[in-house]
């Protein structure tokens, strides 16, 4: 009895796939992040990276603010009153005013996070 080769059988082997809905047949993403999932493991690292992204932009404008100020102050050596005062009064208010932007830079990309999360 000869086969015919289009209906010949083929075993699929590979991990086993669990396909978990809810009731709403949709599945969140929360759901993914408490899975370990790929996708959750994406959406995490999505938060890592923009988290990444402010805080660099931090450093670099700390960088470029107080970086100068050693060869500023060698270039004019007898202004030693001038350089505790840029130091100890001038470099607080732009390093409050980075501070606060940064801290609501995270909390807002945070808030983004959990309304991607949680559907909103």
């Amino acid at each position: 009895m000869p086969q015919d080769h289009s209906e010949r059988r083929v075993v699929v082997t590979g991990p086993p796939r669990q396909v978990r809905r809810t009731s709403s047949g949709y599945y969140r993403p929360r759901t993914e992040i408490d899975e370990q999932t790929t996708l959750g493991h994406t959406y995490v690292r999505s938060l890592m990276r923009t988290q990444l992204r402010a805080a660099l932009t931090v450093f670099a404008v700390l960088v470029l603010l107080v970086g100068p100020l050693p060869l500023l102050f060698a270039a004019m050596p007898g202004t030693r009153r001038l350089e505790w005062a840029v130091l100890g009064f001038g470099l607080y208010v732009p390093l409050v005013l980075l501070a606060r932007w940064y801290v609501r830079r995270a909390e807002r990309n945070e808030r983004d996070f959990v309304r991607l999360v949680e559907d909103r």
